[in-house]
């Protein structure tokens, strides 16, 4: 069974969770790196007019990626790493998810965030994978999630997956 932890982070908390994750259960890693970077102002969700606004407000919006997953085919399971953005996920991860065939995979979902839940943001993000994707509950974690919390988590998971 081959696994990738690919996951999307702005100020390092999504990175750190999903840094544990790929240790802990012995997968890949790939971050999801946009084309044009975020600054600060970008994602200031104060101003309406900031980046992180315009893209989240419009359905359409898909931010391009810097780079790709090679041999995307050989992951049987993806760990899927998000914060939380206005109770979604960013729409980087649409771009993401859109840019490869999920079929015969299992997605699990996590996102990192203080205080908003996971809400629907999973259930939005399996709407653009096939059919044939497996779609597990999606988690939220904080940026502080300690290890022997992630090592419950994947154990939970069912997936026969060595966690250590």
């Amino acid at each position: 069974m081959k696994i990738l932890t690919a996951y999307f982070s702005c100020t390092g908390n999504t990175r750190s969770l999903a840094e544990q994750i790929a240790n802990v259960s012995k997968a890949d890693l790939y971050e999801i790196k946009p084309k044009a970077p975020y600054s600060s102002a970008d994602l200031n969700w104060r101003v309406s007019s900031s980046r992180s606004n315009k893209e989240n407000n419009d359905p359409s919006s898909r931010p391009a990626i810097s780079g790709n997953v090679e041999n995307i085919e050989k992951y049987n399971i993806i760990f899927l790493g998000y914060p939380i953005w206005w109770g979604q996920a960013p729409k980087i991860i649409y771009t993401f998810l859109e840019s490869y065939d999920f079929s015969g995979k299992t997605i699990v979902p996590f996102c990192t965030s203080g205080s908003s839940p996971i809400g629907t943001s999973a259930a939005n993000l399996q709407k653009l994978c096939s059919e044939k994707t497996t779609w597990l509950s999606g988690s939220r974690f904080t940026g502080n999630t300690s290890r022997s919390a992630v090592v419950t988590w994947i154990k939970g998971l069912g997936l026969n997956i060595t966690a250590e």
